[in-house]
């Protein structure tokens, strides 16, 4: 069958949109600027049959689409398409409308990494019931095509770890902290007057949307269900200016990292990490050269290796490139009359507590300067079986009493989480430890 040939006839190819803020207005505009291209791509002309949004009076002279397909009516309007896109964002009235869409036989297009991170198997299961298609390729990484290679590319390889950069907001806070020395609350005003940063930018900063982002891929790439909850969830607002420096004298940078890996327990069991947080990664790994609010993803796979998807991750035009490109491939299956893949959770592996994931640590301790107290540190580290890298020291003097103290900056060997937090438990009820002024995670080794 030629990719021309519409085997119903000039019958269109029905698309609501719901919503139409930055990322919908611009998949609007693309719908109609690229709707002669579209045709020839699917084999069949694609009509926009309606976009719900809240208020139909609003100022919208920028999206270029007869006024009347606005609507507030949003029930009603996926009753009436054949691809349901949905870029409003968040559970409800999302979850509803997107069930209600495949319950009345439309395939759904969304970008809502929320949604399916809390409850992607239940539309997993109606998509199934309804036998349609589920497409979410937004959802994760603006424009860089990362779900389909997962999903099918890489179908037929195991995929042993993902090591990802999936907001955009953290990395460039964290990339101008590394090349400009300044603070965490300074970087983040500059990327909300950038529109990098939301008003209230706690889901970027503490980590909520990296951490939907990694259960997404950790379903993927693992072939078992994990939900937003399941993610081990630590943001940046605690990084310092000391920390960005002390990655530096370790050639690191600092970055927020999704880490989702194949593992092995402590009780023997094999199954999957998932976690989120701040770590340094060495700068001659592919990760640490991804800038400003740039993403990237790194999997290994046994067959495949290592590879790399780089790109923007988030922003009107970038992120309705994915969509557009999940509406040509599930309007082509209704062409053809087929359907992509489902969910796949095959594998069901369980999901492992954080102490079981095996990581380097990074701690600096401010310490007593007198003979012996470099051993008693070490001891706590051979207690808890952690094997230390590096220790380096530096000796300062108190300017109001003249006491000689230390600072102590220890590298560890890799070694479980478990291992490592009792190691730092231990050096904080340490008699020559005064405190332990910063803990982070080594990655990318």
């Amino acid at each position: 069958m030629s990719e021309h040939t519409n085997p119903l006839g000039d019958k269109p190819i029905r698309v609501a949109l719901l919503g139409c803020g930055v990322v919908g207005s611009a998949v609007a505009r693309m719908l109609v600027e690229s709707a002669d291209d579209l045709r020839a791509r699917i084999g069949a002309p694609v009509e926009l049959v309606g976009i719900a949004v809240r208020r139909v009076g609003k100022d919208r002279s920028d999206v270029p689409v007869d006024p009347a397909l606005f609507t507030t009516d949003a029930e009603d309007l996926v009753t009436r398409a054949d691809i349901v896109v949905e870029v409003v964002g968040g559970i409800d009235p999302a979850r509803g409308l997107l069930l209600k869409a495949m319950e009345s036989g439309a395939s759904v297009v969304t970008a809502n990494k929320a949604l399916l991170a809390e409850d992607g198997p239940t539309l997993y299961a109606a998509a199934d019931a309804a036998g349609v298609d589920l497409y979410y390729e937004a959802a994760v990484a603006g424009a860089i095509p990362i779900l389909r290679p997962m999903r099918e590319s890489l179908a037929g390889d195991d995929v042993t770890k993902v090591l990802g950069i999936v907001n955009g907001t953290t990395n460039f806070v964290l990339d101008k902290m590394d090349t400009t020395g300044a603070g965490f609350e300074e970087t983040v005003a500059q990327a909300q007057a950038l529109g990098y940063a939301e008003a209230d930018p706690t889901a970027d900063v503490e980590g909520f949307d990296a951490a939907a982002k990694a259960a997404l891929l950790a379903s993927l790439a693992f072939h078992t269900r994990v939900k937003g909850a399941d993610v081990f969830r630590e943001g940046i607002s605690d990084v310092t200016a000391a920390d960005i420096a002390a990655a530096k004298a370790m050639d690191h940078v600092v970055k927020l990292l999704a880490i989702c890996e194949r593992t092995t327990g402590q009780n023997g069991t094999s199954g999957v990490s998932v976690r989120v947080h701040p770590a340094m990664i060495a700068r001659t790994h592919p990760l640490a050269s991804v800038r400003d609010a740039y993403n990237a993803v790194f999997v290994e796979a046994s067959a495949a290796g290592q590879l790399m998807f780089y790109g923007r991750g988030a922003g009107g035009d970038p992120t309705a490139s994915a969509v557009l490109g999940d509406l040509v491939a599930v309007a082509r299956h209704i062409v053809a009359g087929g359907r992509g893949p489902g969910e796949s959770a095959y594998a069901d592996l369980p999901i492992l507590d954080v102490g079981d994931s095996v990581t380097r640590y990074h701690i600096s301790l401010d310490v007593e300067d007198r003979p012996g107290v470099l051993a008693q540190v070490a001891q706590a580290f051979a207690d808890t079986g952690v094997s230390i890298e590096t220790v380096r020291q530096h000796i300062r003097t108190n300017s109001s009493s003249g006491e000689a103290r230390a600072n102590l900056v220890i590298v560890t060997h890799a070694a479980t989480e478990a291992a490592l937090a009792a190691t730092v438990d231990a050096l904080a009820a340490s008699e020559v430890v005064a405190e332990v002024v910063s803990v982070m995670r080594v990655e990318g080794a």
